[in-house]
């Protein structure tokens, strides 16, 4: 069942032709079905929809509390996508960094901002179990 299983989620843009620029010649995202109203992205086997809103949009005072993201479970993988947002010159919000060194729950980050103030996490952990274990560490994003 679990190759089945897809993640959906929506978020507010303001324009698709801005949006096809960022995540599909960008991010390197497939289009599915759009009009000039909504996009359906194939987000590395996810499914993100893009919405265009008239609502006036506002950037959060940094990642928390609301970023999306993806978790690569091979390094490469990792160095491949950032590879790909630095070529292609995407706007980072925090560049490339490592969190909690030498610990059960130590992985590389780095986060893009869109042009519509959606943040973007992409992430690789360095222990493949620290994704949902680890529940004896409290130490969540950024101390």
């Amino acid at each position: 069942m679990q190759n089945s299983i897809r993640f959906h989620l929506a978020i507010p843009v303001t324009n698709i032709p801005e949006a096809k620029q960022f995540y599909c010649e960008g991010l390197g995202c497939e289009i599915g079905r759009e009009n000039d109203q909504a996009m359906i992205l194939n987000f590395y086997g996810h499914q993100v929809v893009c919405h265009v809103t008239k609502e006036k949009l506002t950037e959060q005072k940094g990642i928390y509390p609301r970023h999306f993201g993806l978790i690569f479970t091979n390094e490469n993988d990792w160095e491949i996508i950032l590879n790909r947002c630095q070529n292609n010159k995407l706007k980072f919000y925090q560049q490339p960094k490592l969190r909690f060194p030498a610990e059960l729950t130590e992985h590389k980050t780095f986060f893009l901002q869109d042009p519509f103030l959606n943040f973007l996490e992409f992430k690789f952990y360095r222990h493949y179990e620290a994704i949902f274990d680890g529940r004896e560490f409290s130490a969540i994003g950024d101390r």
